[in-house]
């Protein structure tokens, strides 16, 4: 896999690619379903190259901060996730102010045409680009016309409901994971650096990798969940998933925690030393909402009934 940071580290060598368009966040379904289209096109055109244009940071998060949505990939896990639906070449075009006033011819000429020599152009049929959003399918069918590329654009998909970056939201906002996942293809995930913590799991009998949550950054609504965790050794490579009950929340049930954490109990294990190791982990079905608890001892048999709950739902047999 290929990344571009700019125009600027575009191959000299470059040939006639096909282009694909879009912030991508999530790479969802609709995201995928485009790209395969963009992969048939390249085929059907003798094209080698699948080209992903995205934008970091997200164009509302210039345009109007205020309204800026929580990301559901950082920008290396979504270059992950477009090379393994398809894509050859990710150029991570960064969003300005500057490239925000760009006409809608301006962002052909110098991205489509000059910049990545495009034989066609694969997006979704609702795209819009350039000041204003005043760019659409129809303009790039006209500039194609004169600039020698084909446009393809793809109806949304999805039902009932429309496959989107904003219903993955609304989907974790309440605690939905499993439609999330049903939306995305694939489970939900978070990665990031593993921390010491209270180590009150640890105490109680039930040890978790803590992973705080970063500003802007989509997590699942307070609760606990059941989900998998693998280690993302740079060295070792990727291990197995290894089966978890996963709190996202401050732990209401002890005082001064106040930032939101996700605590991954890898199931029946005590012995793994995971600070400082950067983790995936991935939610697959919601077992109950965050309580506060009036003791510690209630506290620990919810959290003995949640690994049974999480045992069951992932497949996994208990121990003996």
């Amino acid at each position: 896999m290929r990344i571009w940071r700019s125009l600027d580290d575009v191959a000299e060598d470059l040939g006639r690619t096909v282009v694909t368009i879009g912030n991508f966040d999530g790479v969802h379904l609709g995201h995928q379903h485009v790209i395969a289209r963009a992969r048939a096109v390249a085929a059907e055109l003798a094209v080698r190259d699948v080209v992903a244009v995205t934008f970091d940071p997200h164009p509302i998060a210039v345009l109007r901060p205020e309204h800026a949505p929580p990301t559901l990939t950082t920008i290396a896990t979504r270059v992950e996730l477009l090379e393994r639906a398809g894509v050859d070449v990710v150029l991570v075009l960064p969003f300005t102010r500057e490239v925000a006033d760009w006409s809608p011819e301006r962002f052909i000429e110098e991205i489509i045409v000059d910049g990545l020599h495009a034989k066609a152009v694969v997006v979704g049929a609702n795209f819009r680009f350039g000041n204003r959003a005043a760019g659409d399918v129809s303009t790039l069918r006209e500039a194609g016309a004169a600039a020698d590329f084909v446009t393809v654009g793809i109806p949304l998909d999805g039902g009932p409901q429309v496959w989107s970056s904003t219903y993955v939201r609304h989907c974790l906002v309440a605690g939905d994971v499993a439609g999330a996942a049903e939306a995305l293809g694939h489970p939900f995930t978070v990665r990031g650096v593993v921390v010491e913590g209270d180590k009150r799991g640890r105490q109680l009998g039930y040890p978790t990798a803590n992973v705080p949550t970063r500003e802007m950054q989509a997590v699942p609504a307070d609760g606990v969940y059941a989900g998998w965790l693998r280690r993302l050794d740079a060295d070792a490579g990727p291990d197995e998933p290894m089966p978890a009950a996963i709190s996202v929340g401050s732990n209401p049930t002890f005082a001064g925690v106040r930032e939101r954490r996700v605590e991954s109990y890898v199931l029946d294990r005590d012995d793994l030393d995971l600070y400082g190791v950067p983790v995936e982990v991935s939610f697959v079905a919601r077992l109950r909402g965050m309580e506060k608890f009036d003791s510690v001892e209630e506290l620990v048999a919810t959290m003995r009934e949640d690994a049974t709950r999480a045992h069951a739902a992932l497949g996994v047999p208990e121990p003996p």
